[in-house]
């Protein structure tokens, strides 16, 4: 009877340490599950957004963006409480130059001034003329087609010795040879379609109200020929933006046309390279988005590199005479999207991104030059970015890390 209560009690025991070990495994999975729900709700807070939510990256902070101090001594509990009691608006106005009234516009002095004379219907026969109500209006005169008839005369010479005659004319000066359109028709029509964005098939239409009927392939030849005409000054456009020594690059995709399945489209990508010194900036299209589409542009590139955090930029970054740059928008970005899951955290630092926006807003009014912006800078803008290291650095000691699934 003995021996077989020894029994049971080691049965029990064991059985006792096999539960515990079940519930230690159970609380690990609760645990895991909790973490898998909470980032799932992230995540489809933030596709909601992307889907409903307002593009617009706007965070709106309390405090005053002149505050350029930032202290790192306050106790946990009181900043919590100083971010939930955070306000929704905005508590400063920044002075903007007043617009003049739209009804108050003073008019171009180089535009050509057309007068009329408007006399009374009464007879002023013995009145005196004492002044003029002046009522100046901005006109438009349409655009009108007309045709550039050039006429050469044509020339022969006298015989000469042999019996041979020569003809003598004037050169023909032409864009594209044996070509109806004129010069100034060509440039409307680019400046139309590249600038303000006017469709060719509506410009084609345009002329149809003007009784000139061109055939939309015909105008198609127009434009191609054209576009080699400028490649030259295409060419020294994009070396002296790239002769620059700041630069920044970015790329977009864009919906292509598919010339060997019509109606279809395919992806490509629009590689944009921006001066920030010059203010200027040229396109090139590839049809990927790889490493092989900025090499040919960047390889002999020296200076400064600013992108976002594309992988495909980090072998420029590692280049003994590239200094790679970060991009502020991009890195704000995540602080944003984190607003739905930690609210708290995310704010400090867009509270002091936001510091940083008030004084490039600050540079802009002043027009400050690009040296007065780098003294402003490393004034009032470099201990913000240190606050924000140094609050990051603080910070990620107690954030788990979360696994992102592939």
């Amino acid at each position: 009877m003995e021996l077989e209560q020894e029994i049971s009690k080691e049965e029990l025991l064991e059985q006792t340490v096999l539960l515990q070990k079940k519930l230690a495994e159970n609380a690990i999975e609760i645990s895991t599950l909790n973490s898998t729900v909470d980032n799932l709700k992230f995540q489809m807070a933030q596709l909601q957004r992307m889907l409903f939510g307002a593009k617009r990256e706007r965070f709106e902070s309390k405090e005053h963006p002149s505050q350029l101090s930032f202290t790192f001594d306050i106790e946990e509990p009181v900043l919590e409480a100083a971010i939930e009691t955070e306000k929704q608006e905005i508590t400063y106005e920044r002075e903007k130059p007043r617009k003049p009234h739209p009804g108050h516009m003073e008019l171009p002095s180089h535009l050509p001034v057309v007068e009329t004379i408007i006399e009374p219907t009464e007879d002023v026969s013995d009145m005196t003329h004492i002044g003029d109500e002046i009522t100046d209006e901005l006109e438009y005169t349409p655009a009108n087609l007309f045709i550039n008839r050039t006429i050469r005369p044509k020339y022969i010479t006298k015989e000469n010795k042999a019996g041979q005659q020569q003809q003598v004319i004037a050169e023909l000066n032409c864009p594209i040879p044996k070509c109806i359109a004129g010069t100034q028709l060509l440039a409307n029509i680019f400046v139309e379609k590249f600038v303000y964005h006017m469709p060719l098939y509506r410009q084609l239409q345009r002329f149809k109200q003007n009784g000139v009927h061109i055939h939309s392939n015909t105008f198609d030849s127009w434009i191609s020929l054209t576009s080699k005409l400028v490649q030259p000054l295409y060419a020294v456009h994009k070396a002296y933006i790239l002769a620059e020594a700041y630069l920044q690059v970015d790329e977009s995709p864009i919906k292509v046309l598919d010339r060997d399945k019509p109606g279809a489209t395919h992806q490509g990508y629009m590689w944009v390279y921006h001066s920030p010194m010059q203010g200027t900036v040229f396109f090139d299209y590839n049809k990927g988005r790889s490493a092989k589409a900025p090499l040919e542009n960047l390889q002999n590139f020296k200076g400064y590199l600013q992108t976002d955090g594309y992988a495909v930029y980090d072998a420029y970054g590692k280049k003994d005479d590239i200094v790679h740059l970060s991009c502020m928008a991009h890195a704000r970005r995540m602080f944003d999207r984190a607003l739905d899951n930690d609210r708290e955290k995310a704010s400090i630092v867009l509270t002091l991104m936001q510091k940083l926006y008030s004084i490039e807003q600050n540079a802009r009014d002043l027009n400050f030059n690009a040296e007065q912006r780098h003294e402003l800078r490393l004034d009032k803008a470099l201990p913000i970015l240190n606050d924000i290291s140094k609050y990051i650095s603080e910070t990620r000691k107690n954030v788990l890390p979360q696994r992102r699934k592939s």
